[in-house]
């Protein structure tokens, strides 16, 4: 157990230690069995946080994030959370005003976040195999930069089925009514 956990250190570091070096934008963390975000990251990577624009933390089993992650990587455009235990994000999302693209599937949201409908740069939001019935369609119709809602494999309520379509300029995924998602 204790060998399994230091080589789980000893990855996450490696791949911290890259970006830093590399300055390649992007941090990539998935499937390093993570329940929280380290702390000790925010302090390596604190002369670069600025320039990190990519950020996965994919198959992890993240619960929540903190606000001081989305504080510490305010420029960051592209998200990926998915296949995680993630049942809602902190307001301070709002700082993310470059974000372009969120990927929450395979989480536990039953809400939809409405934070997310006050970022202007969002184009791509993917909350597919949720547990999400309802949906904010006004908020998401006056979205400026928003081209794709995923929302496949959720329990959405016939209201949003049938509000949706005529509200919406982008392109809204949903299952047909009472298919759930395929199991692993």
């Amino acid at each position: 157990m204790l060998k399994k956990m230091g080589e789980a250190v000893a990855r996450v570091a490696r791949k911290v230690n890259e970006t830093v070096e590399s300055g390649s934008g992007t941090l990539d963390l998935a499937e390093c069995k993570l329940v929280s975000f380290p702390i000790g990251i925010y302090k390596v990577l604190r002369n670069v946080s600025d320039q990190i624009h990519l950020i996965t933390l994919a198959n992890n089993e993240l619960k929540s994030l903190t606000s001081k992650f989305m504080t510490t990587f305010s420029q960051l455009q592209e998200l990926r959370l998915e296949g995680n235990f993630l049942h809602r994000l902190p307001s301070e999302v709002s700082v993310l005003q470059h974000l372009r693209a969120i990927d929450l599937s395979r989480n536990q949201f039953q809400d939809f976040p409405e934070q997310l409908t006050t970022l202007p740069a969002l184009e791509t939001i993917n909350l597919e195999e949720n547990e999400i019935v309802d949906v904010p369609v006004e908020k998401l119709a006056a979205m400026p930069a928003l081209r794709s809602v995923n929302l496949r494999f959720n329990p959405l309520n016939a209201e949003v089925r049938v509000i949706a379509p005529p509200l919406i300029k982008f392109n809204m995924l949903m299952s047909p009514e009472g298919v759930r998602a395929p199991t692993p």
